[in-house]
């Protein structure tokens, strides 16, 4: 089994060293697909260095700021034109996977690449189709907002009453799917209403999901975190327009 792993990047550039030597670190079959959505910060220029490391065809050819070598030959980096938002993003990504697998991975630290064994194993064990990692299912997590929580978890609830489903955490990042069911649906969202338009969608589809506890370090604003109150009065808005309406 092949796993593509599918990286949304917008103004990373004090993580994507890191969360690159993470993501290679786990001990499977990969392909990692990076797509950076007009990055300012410097992380579209780190980016272009790997892309012309590649064409040395060493496959260990980009020296990281902390330290060491990164292996290469397995990163496929995709240019956004405009910045247009994570749904966007994935969009444009899911068209490049040739894995079997899929799972997103946001680009900062605040999720660990070693959960991909544990979100895997429904799907290996051929019990599901959709795996989402759960913050809120008993793993370690960094306390933060109890605003933020409370949002997830009335988002998280009114879509599981539409959807009739019994999720812990529609909004988590973790989503694994198999690439038949990526296949199988029209996704158009262009920034975080992809989490419950994904939701609304797999659940029409009658996809097997499945769910398992994962870590969160969590950031704050202050430390890069872009997701805001809009985002979840869009959020709301999607449940009713996917999950209410055909």
């Amino acid at each position: 089994m092949k796993l593509s792993v599918v990286m949304p990047v917008y103004n990373e550039r004090g993580f994507i060293d890191e969360i690159l030597r993470r993501v290679q670190a786990v001990d499977l079959e990969k392909e990692i697909i990076i797509i950076d959505d007009c990055s300012t910060d410097g992380t579209r220029e780190f980016l272009q260095e790997l892309v012309k490391a590649q064409r040395s065809h060493n496959p260990v050819a980009l020296t990281l700021s902390t330290g060491g070598k990164l292996r290469i030959d397995n990163i496929k980096v995709i240019f956004q034109e405009k910045n247009m938002g994570k749904g966007a993003a994935l969009r444009r990504a899911f068209k490049e996977v040739e894995g079997d697998v899929v799972v997103v991975q946001d680009a900062d630290l605040e999720y660990d690449p070693q959960d991909y064994h544990k979100l895997l194993e429904p799907i290996t064990r051929g019990e599901a189709d959709v795996v989402y990692g759960s913050r809120f299912f008993g793993g370690p997590h960094r306390v933060l907002c109890f605003w933020h929580y409370l949002a997830n978890r009335f988002l998280t609830l009114l879509s599981n009453i539409s959807a009739n489903l019994s999720l812990t955490d529609m909004e988590t990042c973790y989503k694994v799917f198999r690439r038949e069911v990526l296949g199988s649906i029209e996704l158009k969202q262009n920034r975080f209403g992809f989490e419950p338009e994904v939701t609304a969608k797999v659940a029409k589809g009658r996809w097997r999901i499945y769910e398992v506890p994962i870590s969160y370090y969590g950031r704050t604003y202050k430390e890069g975190k872009k997701i805001n109150w809009l985002d979840g009065f869009k959020a709301l808005w999607c449940i009713i327009r996917y999950h209410i309406f055909p």
